[in-house]
Order: C-alpha cells, then structure tokens, then sequence
C-alpha cells in the first residue's frame, strides 16, 4: 500500500485539517500518517481557541514518520508559525521527502490574513520552493503574485507570475464569485482548465484540505500531476453531491461518499 502523510492542524470537528486529510487519503486508498502543527477547538461555526504544538515535538513527529514508514507523498496544510515553518522546511530537506503538494492557507474567503507576515515571507522562501505544486484560492494567488485577480485571464497570468517566482507549478482553484468551480493548473510549460460543476450545497468545511489531500493520495499512487488533480477533482465533487448536512454551520462533507462493504 502506498503511504501518504499530512502535516497540518487538528480540527475537533472532523470536518477540515487533519481528520479531513485522513479521511481523504483512506478514501483515496492511501495508507495515512500526520504531524499536527497545532490543535484546535472548532467547529461548524468557528475556530474558538488554538494551541500550537512546540517546534521541537512537531521535529519528533517528523521524525518518527520519516524514520519508520517514508511517505510516498507529502500534503501541507495551515502553519502560523515562522518557528514550526522552519522546521517542516528542514525536516522535508534532510529527509529529500517527493510529492510534497502545499496548501498555502494565509488568508479567509473574507480577505482576512490568517498568518502573520512573517510567517508568510517563511512559507514562501522556505516551502513554497520545496513542492511539487501549491493550491492557492484567489485571495491567496493574489498574494503570492502581488496581482489583482478578477477574471480567468488574470487568474492565468497570476500562475505564471507565481510559476516563474518560485518554479512550482500551481494549481490556482476557482471560486470566489470567479469563474464557478474551474480550476487552473500551470506547470512551467502550459495552462491547464480542470472544469468542474459547483454543487448547490452550502457544506463546504474543508474543501481546500479535502482537495490538496486527494491530489496527495493520486500522486503517492504513481499519477502524475495533471491525472492527480483530475481523479482529485472528481473525488471533491462527489464528497459534495452527497449532500451531507451537520452542524449549525458551513458544515463538512462525505469524505466516505464511495466506501463499500461490510465495514
């Protein structure tokens, strides 16, 4: 069985973070692990309180993976710490860990920053270059590109800008009142639309960690990028047609939609 590890934060709700990712990569008959970079008490409705795991316990959970069972792939998702930043940074070069896909989870659909500047600057000279493909929102590609995104031509010029600032490709999502649910994907070479159909459905908690994990799981499997993003894309759109509904808010979706069986 091929073997994926997500290092990312804890939501109690399941829904997003890493319980969303494992459930993801099970789904995507992937073997999970994870490193937590921090534990949150959230849920439907909001974030109400985060505790940051130290530098030196998210270095032994590095550790312990890396050293045991080697990911076949690697997903990143939210760190606000320049501190746990470096870390990551340092463990994924020492151990020339492949297939490493970014979320780069700095700002909220309301436009709002989510890190600090500073750890920002980190993410991008310090990981952003170590993977094999990030997954921006627009709010985000805006920042990684200083450009303003308002149309699906800009969203292609903003990935290149991205591409040629840090030689990774860039799968540049859609959304935001932009172009529905098309996403852009540029590898150096060419622009690639992945079309895709927005689903009526207002449960959508966890969709970017959802997506980057897919794309994780397929490449761990032997894809390459542009049949990982594909096989991703249809996995999100059926986790969302199921129409779960819990929670009191933007609530998560069937990560199990296609399990089978018995069990």
């Amino acid at each position: 069985m091929k073997t994926a590890l997500t290092i990312a934060g804890s939501d109690s709700c399941g829904g997003a973070g890493i319980q969303a990712d494992i459930k993801t990569m099970t789904a995507n008959g992937v073997y999970a692990m994870s490193a937590i970079t921090a534990l949150t008490a959230q849920n439907t409705t909001g974030v109400t309180d985060i505790l940051n795991s130290t530098p030196e316990f998210l270095a032994a959970q590095l550790d312990a993976v890396f050293t045991d069972i080697f990911p076949d792939a690697v997903k990143i998702g939210m760190v606000s710490q320049t501190e746990l930043i470096d870390v990551i940074a340092q463990k994924l070069t020492f151990y020339k860990a492949r297939n490493i896909v970014l979320d780069p989870v700095m700002v909220a659909t309301s436009g709002s920053k989510l890190i600090s500047d500073d750890a920002i600057d980190s993410l991008c000279k310090k990981l952003i270059p170590l993977a094999l493909v990030i997954t921006p929102n627009i709010p985000e590609a805006e920042v990684l590109s200083g450009l303003d995104i308002r149309s699906p031509q800009d969203m292609e010029t903003a990935a290149r800008a991205i591409y040629e600032k840090f030689g990774t490709a860039v799968l540049l999502k859609g959304g935001h009142d932009l172009n529905d649910a098309n996403d852009l994907l540029y590898d150096g070479n060419e622009c690639r639309w992945f079309h895709g159909t927005r689903i009526n459905n207002p449960n959508t908690h966890g969709t970017g960690c959802t997506l980057s994990s897919a794309i994780a799981s397929n490449l761990a499997k032997g894809r390459d990028l542009a049949t990982s993003v594909a096989a991703a894309k249809r996995y999100i759109t059926g986790a969302l047609s199921a129409m779960l509904n819990l929670g009191k808010g933007s609530g998560p979706m069937n990560h199990a939609f296609d399990i089978k069986g018995e069990y």
